[in-house]
C-alpha cells in the first residue's frame, strides 16, 4: 500500500472515530440547545464514562466528547477556553477543567528519542536519569535528572509519533471549520477556519522544544534583576527541538494555602506579588505567560515566585495596546461613543454589527459603574460583562486580546484565593495609568502622525484609480444612489473628521520633518533650535486643540 493510500485510510478511520463520538454526544448538545438536556441520563458505554444519577449538562457532553477524541482536541478545548467572547461562561469552566494528561510512555522509545537527539544514552549525557516520568501529557513527559555538576534538572521529551497524529488532526479540523462555514451561519459568525489556524499555529509552537526555550530565556532576562521571580534555567547543550532540559524548581505550589500558612508565607504580599508579576508582564513587558495556573507557580523558601512552563505565551503589539487604551479610557471617563469606536477598531470581526444597538448595549453597562469606587468592581465580572456584550453582538476579539483577558481574570482568581480582600482593579490603576500617559506622550504621537502621513500617501496614490473606476460605473449607469437628508449627516461628520485628520498629519509630518533638518543639517540654526522646536511644539499643540474643538463641535 502506498503512504498516499495509507494517509487516506488513516484519515477515514479518523473521521469515523470523530463522527462515533459526536453522535454518541451529539443527542446531548442538541437537546441543550432545544432546553431540554436535563432530562437525558449519559449512560457508562464504549468510552467509559461513569454512569450517574444526575444527567450531564451540554457543557460537560462537549468536554467529555473533546476527552474522547483524544490530544488534539483536548488541546482546543483549553485554547477555547481561553475565548470569554466567543463561548458562555458556563462552557467556559466546563472546558478549563480539561487536563492535559496520557497515559505514560514506555522507556525505551523515549530512550531512543534522547539517544537520537543527544547522541548518546541518557545515562552518559546526564549523571543520573530517572526512568520514571513525573509527569505526562499529550505531546510529551518530563523526567527528573541530574547534571554531571550535580544540578537538578527537568527533561522534556516529545513522544514518538506525536507530529503524525498532530499534523493529521489539525487537516481534519481545518476541513471540517471550512465545511462549517459554508452551511452554518452560527459558525461562519464565530469564524472557525480563523480560529482553527490560530490553534494550528499555537499547537505547532508547544511541539517544538526550541520555541518553548527562547520563550524561558526571554523571560529569564526579563527578571534578571528582580528577586521576587525566578525562571529555570535553559541548558542548551541537552536541548533539541525533541528534548528540552530546564534547571528544576522546587518549591511550594501557590494554592497550597495550608503548605503556605505552615511555611509562615504571609499570603496578602504573596497576592500582591504574584498580581505585580502578571501586570508586569502583561502592561510593561507586552510579553506574558499564557497559562498562569497553579500548578505553573511555586513559592520558594525566600517568598519568591518561579515560574514554569513556556510552551504558550502572549504578546501584544503597539496597535491592540493601544486600542485597550482607547476601551480603558471610554469606560473610566464614560465617554460611550469613545468606547463603542475603540470596541469596534479591537474587533476582528464586525461585519454585520449595529453600531447604535452596541452603543446602547455599552452605556448600560458603563451606567453600572458610574461612581463605584474601585474597591466594589470585580474585574472578572467587569470583563465577563463586556465579553457578553461582544457576543450578543457577534464581534470577536484578536486571540491575544482574549488570551490576556483570561489571563488577568487567572490572576484575578488566584489572588483572591490567597488574600479575599484583594482587588486587582486596584492593583491595576496604576499600570493603566501609565498606559493613558504613553497613550498621549509625543513619541506615541509623533508616531500616530507619521502612520497617518504613511495612510495619507496612499491614499492620494490610490485615488487616481478609483476615480477612473467611479467614472467607468457613472458612464454605464451601474450605479444609482438614493439619500435622504438625516443619511447625509454622519456621512458629512465622518468626511470632515477624515479630513481633519489628513490635513493635521501632514502639516504635523512636514513640520516635524523641516524642523529636524533645520536643527540637524544647518549649523546657522543651531543657536535657534529651542525657539524653533517651540514654535514647532505650539503649532502641534494647536492643531490639536483644532481637532478636539471641531469633534466637539460636530457631536
Amino acid at each position: 500500500m502506498s503512504s498516499r493510500s495509507g494517509s487516506a485510510d488513516s484519515h477515514r478511520r479518523r473521521y469515523r472515530r470523530i463522527a462515533s463520538v459526536l453522535q454518541r454526544h451529539g443527542l446531548g448538545v442538541a437537546a441543550g440547545l432545544l432546553g431540554l438536556d436535563r432530562w437525558i441520563p449519559f449512560d457508562k458505554g464504549a468510552f467509559g464514562h461513569a454512569r450517574r444519577d444526575e444527567p450531564y449538562t451540554s457543557p460537560e457532553h462537549v468536554r467529555l466528547a473533546l476527552e474522547d477524541l483524544g490530544p488534539t482536541f483536548v488541546k482546543l478545548g483549553q485554547l477555547l477556553s481561553t475565548r470569554s467572547d466567543l463561548l458562555p461562561p458556563e462552557y467556559l469552566r466546563e472546558l478549563a477543567k480539561l487536563q492535559d494528561a496520557a497515559p505514560s510512555e514506555e522507556w525505551e522509545p523515549i530512550k531512543a528519542v534522547i539517544r537520537e537527539e543527544l547522541g548518546a544514552d541518557p545515562d552518559e549525557v546526564f549523571g543520573s536519569f530517572d526512568p520514571n516520568p513525573v509527569a505526562a501529557a499529550s505531546i510529551g513527559q518530563a523526567y527528573a535528572a541530574m547534571l554531571h555538576d550535580g544540578t537538578e534538572v527537568i527533561v522534556k521529551v516529545r513522544r514518538p509519533g506525536a507530529v503524525g497524529q498532530v499534523t493529521e488532526d489539525l487537516e481534519i479540523l481545518r476541513n471540517l471549520a471550512e465545511r462549517a462555514d459554508r452551511r452554518w451561519e452560527a459558525a461562519r459568525q464565530l469564524n472557525l477556519p480563523g480560529l482553527v489556524e490560530e490553534f494550528s499555529r499555537t499547537l505547532r509552537a508547544e511541539l517544538d522544544y526550541l520555541h518553548e526555550a527562547r520563550n524561558a530565556e526571554r523571560f529569564a532576562s526579563t527578571f534578571a534583576a528582580s528577586p521576587d521571580v525566578k525562571i529555570p534555567r535553559v541548558f542548551r547543550d541537552t536541548t533539541t527541538s525533541r528534548v528540552l532540559t530546564l534547571e528544576r524548581m522546587h518549591g511550594i505550589r501557590v494554592d497550597d494555602l495550608t503548605a503556605l500558612d505552615a511555611a509562615g508565607i504571609d499570603r496578602p504580599q504573596l497576592a500582591q506579588r504574584g498580581a505585580a508579576l502578571i501586570l508586569t508582564m502583561v502592561f510593561e513587558d507586552r510579553f506574558f505567560h499564557a497559562d498562569p495556573h497553579p500548578g505553573n507557580m511555586f513559592v520558594q523558601s525566600d517568598g519568591s515566585l518561579a515560574l514554569i512552563d513556556f510552551g504558550m505565551v502572549g504578546e501584544l503589539d503597539d496597535e491592540v495596546t493601544e486600542q485597550l487604551a482607547d476601551i480603558l479610557l471610554g469606560f473610566t471617563r464614560g465617554d460611550v461613543d469613545g468606547l463603542t469606536t475603540a470596541v469596534l477598531a479591537l474587533s476582528v470581526t464586525k461585519d454585520g454589527a449595529d453600531r447604535d444597538e452596541l452603543r446602547g448595549a455599552l452605556a448600560a453597562f458603563v451606567s453600572q459603574y458610574r461612581g463605584r469606587p474601585l474597591s466594589e468592581i470585580n474585574l472578572s465580572r467587569l470583563v465577563g460583562e463586556l465579553l457578553a456584550v461582544l457576543r450578543h453582538h457577534h464581534l470577536q476579539l484578536p486571540p491575544q486580546t482574549a488570551l490576556l483577558f483570561k489571563v488577568l481574570m487567572m490572576g484575578e482568581g488566584l489572588a483572591v484565593r490567597l488574600d479575599p480582600g484583594f482587588q486587582m482593579l486596584k492593583a491595576l490603576t496604576p499600570f493603566s495609568r501609565r498606559i493613558v500617559q504613553q497613550r498621549y506622550s509625543l513619541a506615541a504621537l509623533a508616531g500616530r502622525w507619521a502612520r497617518a502621513s504613511a495612510d495619507a500617501g496612499e491614499l492620494l496614490l490610490e485615488l487616481p484609480a478609483t476615480l477612473r473606476q467611479l467614472r467607468r460605473l457613472l458612464d454605464t449607469g451601474g450605479v444609482a444612489v438614493h439619500l435622504r437628508a438625516a443619511e447625509l449627516e454622519p456621512l458629512m461628520g465622518r468626511a470632515e473628521r477624515i479630513g481633519n485628520r489628513l490635513i493635521a498629519a501632514l502639516i504635523a509630518a512636514a513640520l516635524i520633518n523641516g524642523i529636524g533638518e533645520l536643527v540637524s543639517g544647518n549649523l546657522r540654526w543651531r543657536g535657534r533650535e529651542g525657539v524653533m522646536i517651540g514654535a514647532g511644539a505650539g503649532v502641534i499643540t494647536a492643531l490639536g486643540g483644532y481637532l478636539v474643538w471641531t469633534r466637539r463641535r460636530r457631536r
